[in-house]
């Protein structure tokens, strides 16, 4: 513990809060809650109440994967050695959610090439399949080893190195639970096999074979995570000078006073995209039973669209603190594990369990729905409202749009939708490297509002913001944007296609936030290029 009173630093983790509220709220919870984080370091699965207990008895081994994942670094790095000894150098990481968010900002931060197939988009996809074949490999991630997007791209793999005239079993690596459907088709396939700990929920899995296998076969030297991250779990137990603790407070415990958007911006870390690897870890964690914590991912504090909302928490990642607000600071290892504490802490101050996500699998199931109603024929996409150029405009039943009549209008409707304490989130199911200028739409929109803006690509979010939507606090106003095919793919071995399987779990999502009278608009483009910048237009207008 440090002499200042609005910093905590322990095992290269500082946490310093600034403003009066934000440390009057971290205090009060750290004085009201003396003992939890023994109980949590301890294991404690009845510390989130006894309907949360069975769950948390065995969710609770990331705690000690900074040294339970530690013989993994040696299998790892001798695989990566053979495989550069056959020249196959370019890594492609087939998963979703805990499986790909982790992995995506460790290569991001360290500077290596890692390909992460997140996604259901034919255009995606068949550019993953097109790039250097001869030098891939490919590691397959599923906690449950039945996810959908990564069994898809497994078979299209297959396919692939098949045409290419390359045995799969040379280059196709799967990560995922012991006895999972996935590991059983490993083993009949010949696929080398790295297996996940069981007791570690996906989005709690950075430091596992989740996180490591794909990034040490780029080359990223992960014992180093590892380190950082096991100096923070020596002060895990602690009720003083534990950084992790403090974090927890903080968001829990301002969280409960209003302040449950969390904004999550880069402060000179370092590291890259860690909010979006923080996203899920707090959204799926915390958004349930009709409360929770919002992350609200920006590119930095000067993001517009937030500093004017009383209900948000600006917490920046980096040594340099907000004038109201949190700032953590640390190795990207010793983060992981300090974030993952911190969350669970915060779950026990907002009484939820911070370890299931009883929202995500509807919309899977949903998926399924959509995809075995239609069979052959075409999916039930509803007749537009009205097109305006390149975009056609589908109002959700129920969602008033007023007398818009064209798309500029229509967003007006959505801001003005937007309750006192409500967000707006947008949603792409769009081609995430092509289509990229989408995400501009996010700062746009947050520069008209006295309200939060989330964005999130498709079918990714699914896996992350997905389960706030659904389970934390019914003041979401959704804005979904959907694109035509230019160019599908077939998925080998199913009855339907790459292109196909993106709209339904878009339609899937939307039955679900109709369900639950939620507003919310599908934007369709026509033309992806002409309808982004149409839209982008419309949006800042």
């Amino acid at each position: 513990m440090t002499g200042d009173p609005q910093s905590v630093s322990a095992a290269g983790v500082t946490v310093r809060c600034d403003g009066e509220e934000v440390i009057t709220a971290r205090d009060r919870a750290l004085a009201e809650n003396l003992g939890i984080a023994a109980r949590i370091a301890g294991k404690d699965a009845g510390l989130w109440g006894p309907e949360a207990a069975a769950e948390a008895s065995v969710r609770l081994g990331w705690l000690d994967c900074a040294t339970v994942s530690r013989p993994l670094v040696a299998e790892i790095e001798e695989l990566r050695a053979a495989l550069r000894a056959r020249s196959v150098d370019h890594v492609v990481l087939a998963g979703m959610g805990g499986s790909s968010l982790a992995p995506e900002v460790i290569a991001a931060t360290y500077g290596v090439e890692l390909t992460t197939l997140d996604t259901t988009d034919p255009g995606q996809v068949a550019a993953a399949l097109a790039d250097r074949i001869d030098r891939t490999v490919l590691v397959v991630s599923s906690k449950s080893g039945g996810t959908l997007e990564t069994d898809s791209h497994r078979r299209a793999f297959e396919q692939a190195f098949r045409d290419a005239g390359i045995d799969p079993v040379e280059r196709i690596v799967v990560v995922t639970d012991p006895g999972s459907p996935l590991h059983r088709l490993a083993d009949d396939a010949g696929y080398r096999v790295f297996e996940a700990d069981p007791n570690v929920g996906g989005r709690y899995s950075a430091l596992t074979a989740f996180g490591l296998v794909p990034t040490g076969l780029t080359g990223v030297p992960i014992a180093e995570l590892l380190d950082a991250a096991e100096g923070v779990a020596a002060t895990l137990a602690g009720d003083y000078g534990n950084a992790a603790l403090a974090l927890g407070a903080a968001l829990g415990g301002y969280g409960t006073q209003g302040h449950d958007k969390v904004v999550i911006a880069d402060g000179g870390s370092g590291i890259k995209g860690f909010g979006d690897w923080a996203e899920q870890l707090i959204a799926e964690s915390t958004g349930k039973s009709g409360r929770g914590l919002l992350p609200v991912v920006v590119a930095s504090p000067d993001s517009p669209g937030f500093d004017t909302t009383p209900d948000t928490h600006l917490v920046t990642i980096g040594a340099e603190p907000p004038v109201v607000g949190t700032a953590v600071d640390g190795a990207l290892g010793a983060q992981f594990l300090a974030w993952e504490f911190a969350t669970a802490v915060a779950g026990r101050l907002l009484a939820i369990d911070p370890f299931n996500q009883p929202n995500v699998q509807e919309s899977k199931d949903n998926t399924k729905a959509v995809l075995e109603a239609a069979k052959d024929g075409p999916l039930p996409t509803g007749e537009p409202l009205f097109a305006d150029g390149p975009i056609e405009v589908h109002a959700g039943e129920g969602t008033d749009l007023g007398d818009a009549k064209d798309v500029a209008g229509v967003i007006d409707a959505l801001l003005a939708a937007v309750p006192a304490t409500g967000y707006l989130a947008v949603m792409a199911y769009l081609d995430r490297v092509k289509d990229a200028a989408a995400a501009d739409i996010r700062d746009r929109l947050a520069a008209r509002m006295a309200h939060p803006v989330t964005f999130g690509w498709g079918p990714r979010f699914l896996h992350s913001t997905g389960q706030f939507h659904k389970g934390g606090p019914p003041v979401g106003v959704f804005l979904q944007i959907t694109g035509a095919v230019a160019k599908d793919l077939d998925i080998p071995g199913q009855p339907f296609s790459f292109g196909r399987l993106q709209l339904a779990q878009a339609l899937g999502d939307l039955q679900a936030l109709q369900g639950r009278s939620r507003p919310v608009v599908r934007l369709h483009l026509t033309d992806r290029a002409a309808g982004i910048a149409s839209l982008l237009g419309a949006a800042g207008r």
